[in-house]
């Protein structure tokens, strides 16, 4: 926390960044205005994978303040905040998928906290401002990667094979991102088990991450495998091969520390 709050003093020059106007820091002051322009009721909705998969293209091209009053409008036409969610996972995903770096990384993790922050907070309009600064951020990570190819999380696919085990998912050269997560939804489709899989991705970070980004990335892509609902949280995961350590990388130096200090 200290570190963060360091950080942020030095970025904004010693300034005040609740004063700040970037532009990350305009859909806030904006969606503070848009809660009060939502039904009351909007926790209660119908789960709609259509809409889903329509906001999911969506973040694709539309802008930070028109994914925003798209989210306040599908909320007050009845659809489920779900449903909604499900979009901004996946999208954050996709942006992984569409070009493997720290900035797209970071969408992942940000909406992985924000989704957190959504569930444990009891009060409904800071719930429903975090949803919408959700939606925000999708689009301003998406403008902040800069030119990206036209690769879409609704279009991966599977691995071709009779049946792939855990090991073939992992085992693929460290720089063929798409292969893994290929193999990745092969595996879901034929077992219906994320949990073998997951099982080994937590090992393999800890024999093979290097920073805190490996850390924190696959904590929140396996944890969010259960915030998506099923009809898209096979591909979420299998986004998170983009990222997560292939059984050939090299190992960590602590893990060759560990293994001298036991004569392993």
């Amino acid at each position: 926390m200290l570190r963060s709050l360091a950080y942020a003093l030095l970025k904004y020059d010693g300034a005040n960044p609740a004063k700040a106007d970037h532009d990350a820091d305009r859909p806030g002051r904006r969606n503070l205005e848009l809660v009060n322009k939502v039904r009351a009721d909007w926790v209660e909705g119908r789960a709609d994978e259509g809409a889903a998969a329509s906001f999911i293209k969506a973040f694709r091209t539309e802008s930070t303040d028109g994914a925003c009053d798209a989210v306040v409008k599908a909320l007050n036409d009845g659809v489920a905040p779900g449903s909604i969610w499900d979009a901004i996972m996946s999208a954050s995903g996709e942006l992984l998928i569409r070009k493997t770096g720290i900035g797209t990384l970071h969408s992942v993790t940000s909406s992985n906290a924000l989704r957190y922050a959504y569930e444990a907070c009891g009060d409904a309009k800071t719930r429903l401002l975090l949803l919408l600064q959700n939606a925000a951020f999708v689009t301003l990570f998406r403008n902040g990667a800069g030119k990206m190819p036209e690769t879409w999380i609704d279009q991966i696919a599977p691995a071709e094979g009779d049946k792939v085990g855990v090991e073939a998912v992992f085992d693929r050269a460290p720089g063929d991102r798409a292969e893994g997560a290929r193999r990745a939804l092969a595996y879901l489709k034929q077992t219906g088990n994320a949990e073998p899989l997951m099982a080994a991705a937590r090992r393999l970070v800890f024999l093979k991450g290097n920073d805190a980004h490996d850390y924190k990335f696959s904590s929140a892509v396996l944890e969010d495998y259960y915030h998506v609902s099923p009809a898209w949280r096979d591909r979420v995961l299998a986004s998170g091969f983009y990222y997560l350590p292939s059984s050939r990388a090299p190992e960590n130096k602590l893990v060759a520390r560990i293994r001298a200090a036991f004569g392993a």
